[in-house]
């Protein structure tokens, strides 16, 4: 899985919708392989991420769970915490 896509439900302050257009644009970059794409794919990429974007939002709205919102900051904070042990342990 793409390292970029980040975990988007269940936190608080909710998603936004940049970052479920940031995730989407991550996911068609993926599967697609462009970076960004020629002027003859733009049209179909720049769908594709819509598209993307409309569906995770629909999940997004749609999923339920009783477990409390997890907090950006201390989310964040364990993810840096794991990129510094791997970046440690990879020397």
């Amino acid at each position: 899985m793409c390292r970029n896509i980040k975990t988007l439900f269940n936190f608080d302050p909710p998603v936004t919708e940049e970052e479920i257009r940031a995730a989407s644009l991550q996911f068609v970059r993926k599967l697609s392989g462009f970076n960004k794409p020629s002027k003859a794919n733009e049209a179909a990429f720049l769908a594709a991420v819509d598209e993307v974007a409309a569906v995770a939002r629909k999940l997004l709205h749609s999923l339920e769970t009783n477990a409390p919102p997890r907090n950006r900051e201390e989310e964040a904070a364990k993810a840096r915490a794991r990129a510094a042990q791997r970046f440690v342990l990879a020397r």
